[in-house]
């Protein structure tokens, strides 16, 4: 297993990765509209933000997720890495590629010098929460949204 950035014609493998976390989602399905587009293509111009793959040797995307690397005056002045869209393939689960991704996204992070991860979880998802705390996460702070 690599991970590695998503490249423009991954794309639709990662939606489909988004599109529904219980079932396997065609890629071929997936309609790529061009607000899709140009979420992408930021991501993948801002070198404080990744897009990520784990794929397997063939290259088939077995899971994703977002960093978003972000500066600030906590911490020293050292970066904390954000991880969001965490996702792996619904027929994959269990065979701890989950596990697998989550470390090579922290030593990504722990590469570029953060001094955190963070991450948020909806609120309904119990089981995900307890595959974080597995990996070390603690529940730390309660979240807030504004939808604008």
């Amino acid at each position: 297993m690599i991970l590695r950035p998503a490249t423009r014609a991954e794309l639709p493998a990662v939606l489909a990765l988004l599109a529904d976390e219980r079932r396997v989602v065609d890629p071929s399905t997936v309609r790529v509209t061009e607000a899709y587009e140009r979420a992408f293509a930021a991501i993948e111009a801002d070198p404080r933000n990744e897009m990520l793959v784990l794929a397997d040797a063939d290259g088939t995307v077995l899971g994703c997720l977002q960093a978003t690397y972000i500066p600030g005056l906590g911490k020293g002045g050292a970066e904390r890495a954000l991880i969001e869209a965490v996702r792996i393939r619904a027929d994959r689960r269990g065979a701890g590629l989950g596990r697998r991704l989550m470390e090579l996204a922290a030593d990504r992070a722990r590469g570029r010098g953060c001094a955190l991860v963070q991450l948020t979880s909806d609120k309904e998802r119990a089981e995900a929460h307890r595959f974080y705390a597995s990996l070390g996460y603690a529940r730390s702070h309660e979240g807030f949204k504004l939808a604008l």
